[in-house]
């Protein structure tokens, strides 16, 4: 008769110790461990076995097909965009997100997409009835044959499906739904996502099957589950956004065919996710009335410059500590440029709160955007507007000066073709002067107050 064994494993770390603690001594997180039922080895042995016993063969790298690792688009343009040019045969791609941020929809719309091109694909779920899944598709105007459906939490019948039915994608909703006959414990755990993850993997592999699991997330906005679930698939992809921004962001946070810097954006509409080939023209309104505390940026995230708009608010305030909230910069950045502009730039600003935020819900990480900032809050110190034809971009150092900024001409271009005439940035050279590409005409500023004196701030 075969033995169990009782462990506690953290749900974190995935540490296991033969009694409860109150606080992991591995990762040091609280109240993490979990009771866990560890069957006996043999049918977890076994099945090792017969993955590592499977047939293998040594291959001389000249001698590997390079294009068994070229991208297959999935005609959904954003997503494509992030992953480089789309998925690639036999890799295992990891979605996640906040709950009714998109996932199933936007995985939806890529197995409708490839559908009409005559691709079979199998969509597994565990949390929604098949009903259900029909339901999202009709909203969504999808209706084809080539989608099957299981709903099975079982990931040997998922697999079992997925060879008889001789499928070239896979969708798994979600990853923390599924259980392992082999292991005893229940649905979530971290023993059950680690072996479901490694199976999934090895089908993939072995079938060159295209995976696409979605994850569960964390309160704190991370992927649940252990790390280890980050490591075995080729590429981790986060959806962001809530109900009150205007765009959706796809990141790349792992992607082993290609970059992670690449930004994908969508909007949630009634038809579903649309992707937005001109983030632009939502990020960057430049309106005929404009009031203070207003500036645009040229931004680059990835390989993509699109402009967006700069709102900052200064408030005079009694309370002893002055408030900076923040929204889609890092907040210690503002906080920095915040002190220039007092030290460098005389503006009063240690008596009064500080709000800064980017239109449309998006987060930008380009330094480029210090220029920028600066101007709104220093117009909205001094109450005055700054003209919309204006275009800031450049990083600003703790001696007040502007110091170069990358991908000039695809900032300069993006300027151009929303028509605006003057960008007010800094190319790196000893002497201010003038610069032109196409129409517009770059002024080089030293000094952080020269531009600020520029705009009369």
């Amino acid at each position: 008769m075969s033995k169990t064994k009782t462990v506690f494993e953290c749900q974190t770390c995935g540490s296991q110790f033969p009694k409860w603690l109150g606080r992991c001594n591995e990762c040091g997180g609280w109240n993490t461990l979990v009771e866990s039922v560890i069957g006996s080895a043999a049918p977890g042995v076994s099945s090792q076995n017969a993955r590592v016993a499977s047939d293998s063969e040594v291959f001389s790298l000249s001698d590997v097909d390079i294009l068994e690792s070229t991208p297959i688009p999935t005609k959904v343009n954003e997503f494509d965009h992030v992953l480089g040019g789309g998925l690639v045969p036999g890799s295992v791609t990891l979605i996640s997100g906040e709950p009714g941020i998109g996932k199933s929809t936007l995985v939806m719309q890529i197995l409708g997409s490839l559908a009409n091109n005559g691709v079979e694909s199998l969509y597994a779920t565990a949390e929604e009835s098949p009903a259900q899944i029909r339901g999202r598709a009709s909203r969504l105007g999808i209706d084809s044959e080539n989608i099957k459906i299981v709903a099975t939490a079982s990931i040997e019948q998922i697999i079992q499906h997925a060879q008889d039915t001789n499928i070239s994608f896979l969708v798994v909703d979600s990853i923390h739904t599924l259980v392992c006959a082999d292991i005893s414990s229940s649905a979530g755990t971290v023993s059950q996502v680690r072996e479901c993850a490694h199976r999934l993997t090895e089908f993939a592999k072995r079938t060159t099957t295209t995976v696409i699991v979605i994850g569960q997330v964390t309160k704190e906005g991370t992927l649940a589950g252990p790390r280890v679930l980050e490591h075995v698939v080729d590429t981790v992809l986060s959806f962001e956004g809530d109900d009150q921004a205007l765009v959706r962001t796809l990141r790349a946070s792992k992607h082993r065919f290609g970059t992670t810097d690449e930004l994908g954006l969508f909007d949630m509409t009634e038809g579903g996710l649309l992707a937005l080939d001109d983030p632009s023209l939502l990020m960057a309104i430049t309106g005929s009335v404009r009031p203070s505390g207003l500036a645009v940026a040229a931004a680059i995230d990835g390989s993509r410059p699109f402009l967006v708009e700069v709102q900052a608010l200064v408030v005079p305030t009694t309370a002893p500590v002055p408030r900076r909230v923040v929204q889609g910069i890092d907040t210690a950045r503002v906080s920095s440029l915040i002190a220039v502009l007092q030290k460098r730039c005389g503006l009063q600003l240690a008596s009064c709160d500080v709000y800064v935020s980017l239109v449309g819900g998006i987060k930008v990480k380009d330094a480029a955007l210090d220029l920028a900032i600066c101007v709104a809050i220093a117009s909205a110190d001094k109450d005055i507007v700054v003209s919309k034809d204006n275009v800031f971009a450049g990083e600003v150092g703790l001696s007040g000066e502007i110091r170069p900024t990358t991908h000039m001409t695809r900032r300069v271009r993006e300027a151009d073709r929303r028509g605006h005439k003057l960008m007010a940035a800094n190319l790196g050279k000893s002497k201010p002067s003038e610069y032109k590409v196409e129409s517009i005409e770059i002024k080089n500023f030293e000094l952080l107050k020269d531009v600020l004196l520029m705009q009369d701030l």
